[in-house]
């Protein structure tokens, strides 16, 4: 017979006390409020339309509309009777990126630099065509505008693939091509995809491009401008400032998380060979946003070709090395340009 007093019994846990219960449920919605107030704090809104235009663009700001609702920021500059030179930023950038050509080919050339679509003081199209065709569209409104059926044709990055793209679709009007670490080709066998800047890698994800449309912090900004060159004594507050003030222009945001959406038509690549306008090819040999090895790949394809690899230079060639970029331009095009023909004086 067992007796009562013989039976060990565990003791009843304490009752649990309210503050626990509270601290589990206070500590992750201070969590939860941290993170709110931080993204607030961290939100960058959009720069006024306006303030910007007089700031980047000046009282002369030109801007041409196009068929689709483009309003289409210009610059005409240089020699207006010389040949003319149609240059096209890369991705993020704006028609700025030319101003140190513009003032060592201006008196030879006349030279028209644009803002294309959610770029710049462009900003974003009514109809989002950020395509390759919606570029070069905006190209042929401005051309259209300043009465130029033929002319030189430049881009760096994603500018040389919307030029060399133009040329594929409008030979006739490309007098020469100059591809200036443009992108658009396949990686050769064996190699690797270069490391990105930090822009350009957080458009890999979901979230990064959801976070780019609000939140742009010019630290940010810095380092993907940083990261694209090689020369980073060129970097200064105004530089970055304007990068991180036009990236901010109405529509520009929501325009870049587009395009890196978009179908780049890898296939297109293989067309390159088609094109019979004498073309450079000139790349920086530090780029760390395109492999350098691209300059061989379009001199392989582009039949009659130049390349010009200058040493020690990243991916903006324009600004970190204007002299140089300019007097290989100026020696290519004396070569290699036909002058027109003299106009015959019986038609006259």
């Amino acid at each position: 017979m067992m007796i009562a007093d013989d039976i060990d019994f565990d003791p009843p846990p304490p009752p649990r006390r309210p503050f626990f219960r509270r601290k589990r449920v206070l500590i992750p919605l201070a969590l939860l409020l941290a993170i709110v107030v931080g993204f607030l704090l961290l939100l960058t809104p959009d720069t006024d339309r306006d303030a910007m235009i007089a700031k980047y663009g000046g009282p002369d700001a030109a801007f041409v509309a196009g068929p689709a609702g483009q309003r289409i920021h210009y610059r005409d500059q240089g020699n207006r009777d010389g040949p003319a030179i149609i240059l096209v930023h890369g991705a993020n950038a704006s028609l700025h990126t030319w101003e140190p050509l513009v003032k060592r080919l201006g008196s030879t050339y006349r030279i028209v630099t644009l803002d294309l679509p959610g770029h710049g003081l462009t900003g974003a199209t009514p109809d989002t065509d950020y395509s390759a065709e919606g570029m070069m569209d905006a190209i042929d409104v401005v051309a259209a505008k300043l009465g130029l059926d033929h002319f030189i044709l430049g881009g760096n990055s994603m500018g040389g693939w919307v030029s060399w793209r133009y040329a594929l679709a409008q030979p006739t009007r490309v007098d020469a091509l100059l591809l200036i670490d443009a992108a658009g080709m396949p990686l050769r066998p064996g190699e690797k995809r270069p490391e990105s800047n930090v822009g350009f890698r957080v458009l890999e994800y979901p979230f990064g491009r959801w976070l780019a449309t609000r939140v742009t912090p010019r630290m940010l900004v810095e380092q993907s401008l940083r990261g694209s060159l090689e020369k980073q004594e060129i970097v200064d507050d105004a530089m970055i400032d304007r990068y991180w003030e036009l990236l901010r222009f109405p529509g520009n945001r929501e325009a870049t998380v587009l395009r890196a959406r978009m179908d780049r038509e890898p296939a297109m690549a293989a067309r390159v060979g088609e094109i019979e306008a004498p073309t450079l090819i000139l790349f920086g040999d530090k780029d760390r946003i395109i492999n350098p090895s691209a300059a061989r790949t379009f001199n392989e394809r582009i039949a009659g070709s130049e390349v010009v690899m200058l040493p020690g230079i990243g991916h903006l060639p324009m600004e970190e090395a204007p002299d140089a970029t300019a007097k290989a331009i100026a020696d290519f095009l004396t070569r290699r340009l036909v002058p027109p023909a003299p106009a015959d004086p019986e038609t006259r």
